[in-house]
């Protein structure tokens, strides 16, 4: 299984972001870490975590670089006896927070894999999505985590923004592999409702010709695309537990947790979940729901759809795109040529 932690505050909101995530909420970062470890205490007999240990653990938010690593102490206390041997322990930052302090005491904590919120290069750009850091910092925050000896490091990337052209996003990229990393995250600009950009539609200017161009230049570096929006010469085992739909502890206020048929909702209100954080909403998701995210988490990424959870009319769908080689089967494993149809498939199969 899988461990999610949810660190719901910000030091600035990004334009973009819907994620359960606060800018004026810092005082009860010490409540909230509390609260977590009741969670986690809770969710470790839920899981049988005796059963089944854990397999990779991922820190996100909010900015998990807002949290002194002091106040991770408890959580990660009490997990030691069930992890696994050389586990992927990742946490988000974001580089004006992520000081070489805060780097240097996660990493003494067991943090062997960062995530860095650069988003881009680019001074406007940077502006435009209302980032808290500059260009050094970015530069500054990667350099140090590889100094401290953090053998993973992947950082973001957003593209399809007002004001991006080729240049631009050629110049990001470069930049961003002339780095000590060995992983990276490209992702659209998307307007959500309640952000920001909900009233500015036209910050948003995908393409599909801009995609395919971007994951192009992306892969001739060497990075090959392993799911639709990351790529690296190293695959996060977090990631892929996912889209293998494994099970994961869903820790804090916003996060999602899921057990076989079971997916669990924490309060996504940070008060009412210091007062009660084990008041988690049930939904209770049918096969052919489980059936259905699969499909489609599978084509999204190289993980592959089995044959043998198909009926026999989807796998005789299935075999036509393998026809137009718009799929390939090997080892009764369906795999997607092309991350970006995924949606497209997975409808084509369940229609």
């Amino acid at each position: 299984m899988l461990l999610y932690i949810h660190i719901p505050f910000c030091d600035s909101k990004c334009s973009y972001c819907a994620f359960n995530s606060y800018v004026d909420k810092f005082h009860l970062k010490e409540e909230y870490m509390k609260a977590l470890v009741t969670q986690l205490t809770f969710e470790l007999k839920r899981f049988d975590a005796k059963a089944q240990t854990i397999e990779s653990i991922f820190i996100g938010g909010g900015t998990p670089s807002t949290v002194e690593p002091k106040l991770y102490k408890p959580l990660f206390q009490l997990i030691k006896p069930y992890l696994q041997s050389n586990i992927e322990i990742t946490s988000e930052a974001n580089p004006n927070s992520a000081t070489y302090e805060w780097l240097k005491g996660m990493n003494e904590l067991g943090v062997n894999r960062i995530s860095f919120g650069v988003q881009s290069f680019n001074k406007e750009k940077l502006k435009l999505l209302n980032r808290a850091h500059n260009t050094n910092d970015a530069l500054n925050a990667i350099k140090n985590a590889n100094e401290i000896g953090y053998k993973n490091i992947s950082l973001d990337l957003i593209y399809a923004t007002l004001g991006d052209t080729k240049e631009l996003l050629e110049h990001d990229l470069k930049t961003a592999l002339s780095l000590p990393i060995n992983h990276l995250s490209a992702y659209a600009l998307t307007i959500e409702e309640g952000t920001p950009f909900e009233s500015k539609p036209h910050m948003s200017k995908e393409t599909l010709e801009l995609t395919t161009w971007l994951f192009s230049k992306v892969e001739e570096s060497g990075f090959k695309q392993y799911e639709i929006s990351n790529f690296g010469s190293y695959k996060s085992t977090h990631n892929l537990g996912y889209w293998e739909y494994k099970d994961y502890i869903g820790l804090g206020s916003g996060a999602v947790g899921k057990l076989d048929l079971q997916r669990y909702y924490p309060s996504t209100i940070v008060e009412e979940y210091i007062n009660n954080p084990l008041n988690i909403r049930v939904e209770e998701l049918t096969q052919e729901d489980k059936k259905i995210e699969q499909i489609f988490l599978g084509f999204r990424s190289s993980v592959g759809v089995k044959t043998n959870i198909l009926n026999k009319e989807e796998r005789k769908k299935a075999t036509i795109l393998v026809d137009e080689k718009k799929l390939f089967m090997q080892n009764d494993i369906f795999y997607n040529n092309e991350y970006l149809l995924a949606d497209e498939i997975t409808l084509f199969l369940s229609s």
